[in-house]
């Protein structure tokens, strides 16, 4: 299997708290690339292919999924993710194609290590042999306090998914492992203000991706 860094595609991932924005930056990134014209293929995590939409059904929404164990669901990310790297992100990289994941390892580390308060380092040797060293060159960290990310998630006015539905506790608890992340990894993860307008988000992230990707 060949070395990331030499694929000449770009492998990028949103991070953040539910109610961050995360799918509307998606939106406007992949609008601005293919206008200037990439090819871009967007996937989210879990999902992205039928193994992990299946999983992402029993992770989210299935009944069978109320009583599931920790060490369960921290498995059940990590085979969603071993598949989409081998089947879908590679050789989508290998063919030069700009991928951008919803969410990807530090998602993990994040909501089922911090959490959820599973031995850390066990979720990062997970983590890294579900990857098996496919790394994003750059992760945007949409930062959200969480009373506001409490507040957009409960506007909405629709069923709540099982992450959604966390006390607020746990969502100060996934903020605090984000900024611990990024603090930890600058080279990768990049922390924007998620709380201004959209526009003013989008375009925080194209300096960063621009900055990082000379052929945007």
């Amino acid at each position: 299997m060949s070395d990331i860094q030499t694929m000449p595609g770009f492998l990028l991932s949103f991070e953040g708290s539910e109610g961050c924005g995360k799918s509307t930056q998606i939106r406007l990134l992949q609008q601005h690339l293919e206008a200037a014209g990439r090819q871009v293929v967007v996937m989210r995590e879990p999902g992205g292919t039928q193994v992990g939409e299946e999983i992402r059904h029993l992770l989210q929404h299935a009944k069978a999924g109320e009583g599931m164990t920790r060490e369960a669901e921290l498995l059940l990310f990590a085979a969603s993710r071993a598949q989409i790297v081998r089947e879908k992100v590679r050789p989508l990289l290998e063919k030069g194609v700009f991928v951008i994941l919803d969410r990807f390892l530090d998602s993990t580390t994040v909501y089922q290590g911090i959490a959820r308060g599973l031995p850390v380092d066990e979720v990062r040797a997970i983590n890294a042999f579900a990857v098996g060293g496919t790394l994003p060159k750059l992760t945007v960290l949409l930062d959200l306090d969480t009373d506001t990310a409490w507040q957009r998630i409960h506007a909405t006015g629709r069923e709540l998914d099982r992450m959604e539905s966390q006390p607020r506790e746990f969502y100060e608890s996934v903020r605090q492992g984000y900024l611990d992340l990024a603090g930890a990894e600058p080279q990768r993860i990049s922390i924007v203000d998620a709380s201004r307008s959209p526009e003013a988000v989008h375009a925080d992230i194209l300096k960063l991706v621009e900055s990082r990707n000379h052929a945007v």
